[in-house]
């Protein structure tokens, strides 16, 4: 009689490592920090118990978008390095589908002058935008100074 099925896949199972993959997959920055909004905050920490989830549903954290048993594992979560990180990356303004055209070179003309997109106070293209202004600031004095002299 032969074998039914080949033994030691464990290791090598792509289909396997791609389920577990997508099973923990958690919510990207850009979509937490549309959950940080007060009226979506106020919705998630109030929904009704459902049976389904860890705690009933009624103890999530909304930074790492996890539900925990009880009030006691959801605060050492909070004192945890894993909460204080994601905390702090959320800090930092979305990284948006326009950034990221823009830093490739795709933008859009149409024979208009380009407005300056509202992007955070620490995102690239404000960054480089105000490199270029302190940039062109210091060859202006110095080509007054050199005036002067």
């Amino acid at each position: 009689m032969s074998r039914v099925r080949r033994k030691r896949m464990h290791c090598n199972n792509k289909e396997l490592h791609q389920k577990y993959k997508s099973k923990r997959r958690t919510k990207d920055l850009d979509q937490i920090q549309e959950d940080l909004k007060p009226e979506n905050k106020q919705r998630l920490l109030s929904l009704p118990e459902d049976e389904d989830l860890p705690g009933l549903g009624q103890h999530y954290c909304v930074e790492c978008s996890r539900y925990y048993v009880d009030e006691r594992s959801l605060g050492e979560h909070n004192r945890g390095r894993e909460h204080k990180r994601r905390v702090r990356d959320l800090k930092a303004p979305a990284y948006t589908q326009k950034e990221a055209e823009a830093a490739v070179g795709l933008v859009t003309e149409n024979g208009r002058a380009l407005s300056t997109p509202a992007v955070g106070p620490l995102s690239l293209l404000s960054l480089k935008q105000k490199n270029d202004a302190v940039a062109a600031a210091k060859v202006a004095s110095a080509d007054r100074t050199m005036e002067t002299e």
